[in-house]
């Protein structure tokens, strides 16, 4: 599944923007009060050559149109767009001209870390105020600026209208390129998801006063592994249909999967966002339209369904024809006409008559906005019933100039053109298949994949072509429909050829839409056309990986939480510590936490319990939200247990080998002392909690628990380094006799077979050393994930630390105090004081619950996850105490 997401998609079919001259960015300067509040922001304007001079003096005079960058991303991704949107004017002789500015949020990984996400709004806001300052006094100047914004800046850009005296006419478009509106990626911390709550309840909400504002989304499709497409689909909103979601596969001219870098430099993409900007434009006012129904038209015309024409307005009705070939037909025996030209250019060339004598047409309709851009072809489908008052098709095609081009046309019935194709089972496997064959007549087939609805689905189509005669064809185009969602993907194949088409969906079918996918193929007409249908496992688990790698790191703490409760129960029955991996393949079961999950959601479907639910103040679990977005699988759950039970697994054994190599270079180095039982509460030790707590309360919190780890980690190695040492200074005879049985039984970790020596040499010390060494092991493997999970709030404070030395907010900055209280006593405790503490069974029953919640809790708040383990290692340091 990791594999199908991160390698197997479709080639990169995006072209390189270039610029033939130099990019410059000009530095704007800012008010000194915005400058001092915000030191890590700036705001650029871009140019080139002979452009960028003459802005120099900012004397600026065209539409401005602010870039955000997104999560670690650069002010000067905005070359593609200020590029091309400058050859676009030197094409128009500057009549019209936008000013491209970008804003550098210091790269900052605000997809990690939402503290900053307020204060780049903010920042934002101020910029806008800035912007317009810029033109005041000139003869158009412009009232609104149009937003671009990449990955995490398209959020900002909406949670602008958040803000409380924030205008909303201050901008009239927003054009969000793989921006992760429903939900964040990998929530780590509270102020990301608050952010997130706050900007899409306010669009919900507040979705009567956004209706001026025209919205659009691009989503990269499944080339970006980062953000999937589900996530940049904005939350559909009845109140208004100003807000339009597309994926690039599915945009006209396009047609590509991007990934999510190259969706804000892919020229294909970038043409379509530049040519819709300046269809944007009022004659009037030179700025762009402040009419939200032709910005929703011109949208729809470039990035859901392109008529191969030039934008138009208002096209005229009517036109005058003379010396035009026209086709004439009986109404009562067709229900649709079909045509198909290889002609790509934008003239209007099919009307429909409504004025004619015996030999021409005298008056006729455009009948071109109906047809539809190909990646080879347009076409277009006219239901007749539609037209009644025509009495012919007319074609005209202008001169060509030499070029080949081919027309063909077509009259059907609808029924006769359209085959239902049943999909295979989920857990088919691949082994069975539903299969069609097409012995085409005509031009355009429509196979209706029935009951393929669900976001787990993912099917594998090979479609083969076979024709009669070896004349050459114009090439067919394959393209998968989906109806609900505009995630459409086209390829172009030979004929003859064998062509196979991967599909599955982005967002699942609705519960109110009862439209069918299709797989449309414009065929040729003496050509035959075999469709295999199959499903896919491995694109299966790659849809798990997509929507849900997110809560992986719940199930693999949720996993080395019941070994770590196991092993405490071992600790009671038998006085030994079991060793990790054992004891994970022992312990970690997925019955005894999901089924209990599993019933909590049923019963939430029941009023009387979410009554219950909500008097107790209980959050809604996690998976009852999940499908309530339709992204929960069928056993999904067991799926992402067993492999979060394998990585842990894993972790461990890393761990184990790890001790042992620094160990190893440790007894080459360094005599080890003798390790002495000690107070856990020293003033030394109680000194340096201390210290690591001011240094949270000060600086960062990640960076204390960071430093707290890296101690424990020495500690450990200390305490190994020292078991194996006085091991090997042991008896030697009782040496030989622990290597026997040593290669008797092989297959025994290292741990394992010291403990075995130290019990047979009745070595008291050793053997409590090598117990406190497994446990201290589990322990680590633990706060790894935490320490992992806190990192990018590290990395954000190392980044920022030349602007302020204390992260804030801080997300971990209470609770690093708390782990550095108790990894502090943990690092100095071992098996024989918890062994004898009455809390010692209450501390071993505990995991398995905190498991439960966590896995209830966490998938979704992923920053839950070290409340959970902290709770349960405090009744550890409890039973070192008491």
């Amino acid at each position: 599944g990791v594999r199908d997401v991160l390698f197997l998609y479709e080639e990169n079919r995006c072209s390189m923007t270039y610029m033939y001259e130099y990019p410059e960015y000009l530095k704007i300067k800012l008010p000194k009060k915005t400058a001092k509040r915000y030191p890590a922001y700036e705001l650029y304007l871009y140019g080139e050559g002979n452009y960028a001079e003459e802005n120099k003096n900012l004397l600026l005079t065209g539409i401005p149109v602010l870039f955000l960058p997104g999560n670690a991303g650069s002010y000067k991704q905005v070359r593609s767009l200020g590029s091309i949107a400058l050859r676009k004017a030197e094409d128009v002789d500057f009549k019209y001209h936008f000013n491209f500015f970008s804003v550098n949020f210091n790269e900052e990984l605000v997809a990690l870390y939402g503290g900053s996400l307020q204060q780049q709004t903010k920042f934002v806001h101020e910029c806008i105020k800035v912007i317009l300052k810029l033109y005041r006094d000139r003869e158009f100047a412009p009232t609104s600026v149009a937003i671009v914004g990449h990955s995490m800046g398209g959020l900002v850009a909406r949670a602008l209208l958040t803000l409380k005296n924030f205008k909303p006419e201050l901008i009239n478009l927003l054009i969000t390129q793989a921006t992760p509106h429903v939900a964040p990626v990998m929530p780590l911390d509270k102020y990301l998801t608050d952010f997130y709550t706050a900007v899409n309840n306010h669009w919900i909400l507040k979705a009567q006063d956004l209706r001026n504002l025209t919205t659009l989304s691009v989503a990269g499709g499944f080339r970006d592994y980062q953000v999937r497409s589900g996530l940049a689909f904005l939350p559909r909103l009845s109140q208004h249909d100003s807000a339009l979601s597309v994926v690039s596969s599915a945009v006209p001219r396009a047609w590509a999967s991007t990934d999510h870098l190259s969706i804000v430099w892919c020229k294909e993409l970038i043409l379509a966002t530049i040519r819709a900007f300046f269809d944007l434009i009022d004659e009037n006012t030179r700025q762009i339209t402040e009419d939200p129904k032709k910005r929703m038209s011109v949208l729809n015309h470039h990035f859901v369904r392109h008529p191969a024409k030039i934008f138009e307005e208002n096209p005229e009705a009517f036109t005058e024809l003379t010396g035009v070939q026209q086709f004439s037909f009986e109404q009562d025996s067709i229900t649709y006409y079909f045509m198909v030209l290889t002609l790509q250019d934008t003239s209007s060339w099919i009307y429909g008559c409504v004025n004619s004598n015996s030999s021409m047409c005298l008056e006729a309709t455009d009948l071109s906005w109906r047809a539809e851009l190909l990646p080879t072809t347009k076409v277009v489908i006219l239901k007749l019933q539609d037209y009644p008052s025509l009495s012919h098709i007319v074609i005209q095609v202008p001169p060509t100039v030499g070029n080949k081009y081919t027309l063909d046309c077509e009259f059907f019935k609808e029924d006769s053109r359209t085959v239902q194709l049943p999909v295979t089972h989920l857990f088919s496997f691949g082994l069975s298949s539903s299969k069609i064959l097409l012995n085409s007549t005509g031009l355009l087939y429509n196979v209706q994949l029935q009951h393929f609805n669900q976001i787990y689905q993912a099917f594998k189509i090979y479609i083969e072509s076979h024709c009669q005669s070896l004349k050459e064809r114009k090439p067919s185009v394959y393209r998968l429909h989906i109806p609900w969602s505009h995630e459409d993907s086209i390829i172009v194949a030979k004929v003859p050829s064998f062509t196979e088409i991967s599909a599955k969906l982005h967002i699942a079918q609705p519960e109110n839409d009862s439209r069918i996918p299709e797989l449309n193929i414009y065929s040729s007409s003496d050509c035959q056309y075999e469709v295999i249908l199959k499903t896919s496992l491995l694109q299966v688990l790659g849809q798990i990986i997509r929507f849900h790698a997110g809560s992986l790191p719940v199930y693999i703490v949720s996993n080395i939480l019941l070994t770590y409760g196991g092993q405490l129960s071992t600790l009671i029955s038998t006085g030994q510590c079991s060793d990790f991996s054992l004891e994970l393949v022992r312990t970690a079961k997925p019955y005894k936490v999901e089924p209990l999950i599993s019933i909590v959601v049923f019963l939430q479907g029941f009023n009387w319990f979410r009554e219950i639910w909500q008097s107790l103040s209980l959050p809604e679990v996690d998976a009852a939200v999940l499908s309530s977005r339709d992204a929960w699988f069928p056993l999904v759950s067991l799926i992402l247990f067993l492999f979060g039970t394998g990585i842990a697994y894993w972790s461990g054994v890393f761990f184990s080998t790890s001790l042992r190599l620094f160990s190893s270079l440790w007894l080459t180095l360094i005599r080890p002392t003798v390790p002495q039982k000690d107070k856990l509460i020293t003033p030394r030790r109680l000194c340096g909690v201390l210290s690591l707590a001011l240094v949270s309360w000060t600086t960062c919190g990640a960076f204390a628990v960071f430093i707290v780890y890296l101690q424990y980690l020495f500690k450990s190695v200390h305490v190994f380094v020292a078991s194996v040492f006085y091991f090997q200074d042991s008896d030697h005879s009782k040496e030989t006799s622990q290597n026997s049985s040593i290669h008797t039984v092989k297959n025994q970790s290292s741990m394992d077979s010291i403990s075995e020596a130290t019990q047979s040499l009745s070595n008291s010390t050793i053997a409590e050393a090598v117990n406190s060494l497994k446990m201290h092991v589990t322990i680590l493997n633990l706060f790894t994930w935490i320490v992992l999970l806190n990192l990018p709030s590290l990395i954000y404070w190392l980044k920022n630390l030349r602007y302020n030395v204390r992260l804030d907010p801080d997300p971990c900055r209470s609770t690093a105090i708390i782990i550095v209280c108790i990894l502090e006593i943990l690092m100095n405790s071992s098996t024989s004081e918890v062994k004898s503490s009455k809390l010692l069974k209450i501390a071993a029953k505990v995991p398995l619950p905190l498991s439960v919640a966590m896995l209830a809790f966490g998938r979704m708040h992923l920053y839950k996850v070290p409340h959970f383990v902290i709770f349960s290692l405090l009744l550890h340091v409890l039973c070192c105490i008491v």
